[in-house]
């Protein structure tokens, strides 16, 4: 792998955090946590990353607002980046209705590690 790949998660449960830094350096990508989606704009504003890992439910600021203030972005570094969804999804929204949200993908929760490394590379190879 030539430059490693800069993973940004927006997650605001530790235990998800922990096991998903693990996974993710398994494979030589970099990660950096965010615990809410003001959190994790902040971060786009200082940090290059190449995709991000968003959950729906955070607090201060949700995942799918979050979302929508990144696809808005005027610098096409930061709207056109992956992001996919992690949620339980309570609300039962279809593949469709995330992609309306701005969501490139979305997993399930509980995380299936080896469906979030095989989805990440999805969009990073």
């Amino acid at each position: 792998m030539s430059d490693q790949k800069n993973i940004l998660v927006g997650e605001d449960s530790s235990i998800i955090i922990n096991l998903t830094k693990n996974v993710l350096a398994f494979e030589n990508y970099k990660m950096k946590a965010a615990r809410n989606g003001k959190q994790v704009l902040d971060l786009l504003d200082k940090e290059k990353f190449d995709l991000i890992l968003m959950d729906i439910s955070m607090p201060v600021m949700d995942g799918i607002e979050c979302t929508r203030q990144i696809r808005a972005s005027e610098d096409q570094a930061i709207s056109k980046l992956p992001i996919i969804a992690i949620s339980g999804n309570i609300h039962n929204y279809t593949p469709e209705e995330f992609r309306k949200f701005g969501f490139d993908d979305f997993i399930q929760k509980p995380l299936n590690y080896d469906k979030v490394l095989a989805t990440v590379k999805k969009f990073l190879s």
